[in-house]
């Protein structure tokens, strides 16, 4: 019997706990190959199996309780709902290929070129199997298996979690998950991190464990171990804390939410967040075949304003492109998408759909109180830097910014701060990029490590460039829902952390041990380590 004890991965969301191992069911397998008699009813077969995957995909997105979690769901549906997707089914139907297999050899193709492609289309590979895999359930008449639901607690073990597996998740049964691939930005991560749950990826090994045996899970040092007893450590020191994020002498560090919608203002106010640090807008774009509206983004930027009444908001202009393509632009045909027409370079070729949403921003802000901020993601030059300001400014709002996502942002970050306003910096992209590794790689999962000193020194840059400027620099990736980093992040010259709202408190509980001296002397530690997993353990 293979062993538990060695086992480790990544921690990427910090708790410990035990239980018994389960998997995910398998899938259901193509039956053997059928004669097609009727072509056209056959398309119209796998069309409706399509539908149907699409319409339970926003079933889902619509009770998530999470946004990024439902942000994901609608993504996915969107891939499944692809008219190419439809045309290669088609042509594999008309060819003399039944419905379960031609939706197998289409999405085969798709997949393919997922994987070719590298990057943020490599990720989705794992979603178009998992489409595939609905799709075909459908046709079959047989139900997808999802998340296991024996009455009891457990450890959700997987190769990779698909969005959709997610959804109906409950946390009160699910101690903590492991997955076998996947790095600290994977989806697995992220959603571990806003559902609260302990989590380790890239753990090899893990499936090779029986099912129901007991094993501890610890999210922090990303070990799993034998376990005696069933438990579930949830640290809630700090939950009794409230008011302004800062260490133990008072250095001011904010501690903003992360949000999608006004679905998520409650959430936020329930950990005494201070504002919001990262408003996605894009999940008002994701669904639609047509861009929204004026009016339709006015509303949506305004619920969220209003919500937020008297605190900060900053709002990141669309950031489609790569693992997020909106039909509307036409972005296909790029060869490498994470490297292609995205975020703020979509303007280049659409400029009327940035001037749109800064009008409707503008607008939206007008009669609230809410302190708005407005930045641009995918942002690589002082030249692209100056023309956003340039036209935030016109469009009569007071305070631009832009993300620090590519290397030579960060590179020239004190020349940056002379043309905008403020900083945020996206660790996961500035992570992938820095060490040109795919978020989805498990081989490579320990270079996207946020802990990654390299990583570090390129955040030191833009917060000695924040002090010297006297300019707002914050971390809106996944890095600042890390009880552990934030002290290093503060000691580095971060000024606000934005995160999960579940990642508040623990956050505000570790900023409160440090004194602003010893944060700073934790960042020169972390800074000098060889490594990640040395930095860490200088820290922790």
């Amino acid at each position: 019997m293979p062993e538990v004890a060695g086992l480790s991965g990544i921690g990427v969301c910090a708790g410990v706990a035990a239980g018994p191992l389960l998997r995910i069911a398998a899938a259901p397998a193509l039956p053997p190959p059928t004669p097609v008699a009727d072509p056209e009813a056959e398309v119209a077969r796998a069309f409706a199996a399509l539908a149907e995957v699409v319409a339970e995909l926003e079933r889902r997105a619509d009770r998530a309780s999470e946004e990024t979690v439902a942000e994901v769901l609608r993504a996915e549906a969107l891939m499944a709902d692809d008219e190419e997707l439809r045309d290669a089914v088609r042509e594999h139907v008309e060819g003399g290929t039944d419905a379960p297999h031609a939706i197998g050899a289409a999405f085969g193709t798709f997949r393919e070129m997922f994987a070719e492609a590298g990057g943020y289309l490599a990720e989705r590979v794992a979603d178009l199997d998992d489409l595939r895999d609905r799709a075909v359930a459908v046709l079959l008449g047989l139900p997808m298996p999802g998340v296991p639901q024996p009455g009891h607690p457990y450890v959700l073990v997987a190769r990779d979690l698909a969005p959709a597996d997610t959804a109906d998740l409950d946390p009160s049964q699910v101690l903590a998950l492991v997955t076998e691939i996947g790095g600290p930005t994977s989806h697995t991560a992220i959603l571990a991190r806003a559902l609260g749950l302990p989590a380790v990826v890239a753990c090899r090994g893990i499936l090779d464990i029986p099912e129901h045996t007991l094993i501890r899970v610890d999210g922090a040092t990303g070990e799993v171990g034998p376990a005696d007893s069933v438990f579930h450590a949830e640290n809630r020191v700090g939950s009794e804390l409230a008011g302004p994020g800062a260490t133990a002498d008072g250095h001011a560090v904010k501690l903003l939410a992360n949000v999608g919608s006004a679905k998520n203002v409650p959430a936020a106010d329930e950990v005494h967040a201070e504002g919001v640090g990262l408003f996605r807008t894009e999940l008002l774009f994701l669904d639609r075949t047509a861009e929204p509206t004026k009016d339709e983004q006015v509303t949506a930027y305004r619920e969220v304003f209003r919500g937020m009444a008297g605190r900060r908001v900053v709002i990141r202009t669309l950031d489609a492109g790569a693992d997020k393509p909106l039909p509307f632009l036409n972005q296909d045909g790029e060869p490498n998408p994470a490297l292609g027409v995205r975020g703020l370079r979509v303007a280049r070729r659409r400029p009327e759909v940035l001037t749109t949403q800064l009008a409707a921003i503008a607008a939206a802000a007008q009669d609230c109180d809410a302190d708005v901020w407005v930045m641009a993601p995918m942002v690589s030059t002082l030249t692209e830097a100056a023309e956003f300001a340039a036209a935030v400014h016109e469009a009569g709002l007071p305070k631009a910014g832009v993300m620090i996502e590519v290397p030579a942002a960060a590179l020239r970050a004190r020349d940056l701060l002379g043309v905008v306003d403020f900083l945020s910096i996206g660790t996961n992209d500035l992570s992938q990029y820095t060490f040109a590794a795919d978020r989805m790689c498990g081989d490579l999962a320990d270079l996207l490590d946020p802990w990654q000193p390299a990583l570090l020194q390129l955040i030191a840059i833009c917060g000695e460039a924040g002090r010297d400027s006297g300019k707002p620099v914050g971390v809106c990736g996944e890095a600042a829902a890390d009880p552990g980093l934030a002290p290093v992040l503060a000691g580095l010259g971060i000024g606000s952390l934005s995160m999960s709202p579940r990642a508040v408190p623990a956050v505000r509980a570790s900023l409160a041990r440090y004194t602003y001296d010893e944060c700073r002397r934790l960042a020169e530690l972390a800074v000098a380590a060889p490594d990640a997993a040395s930095a860490r353990k200088l820290v922790v």
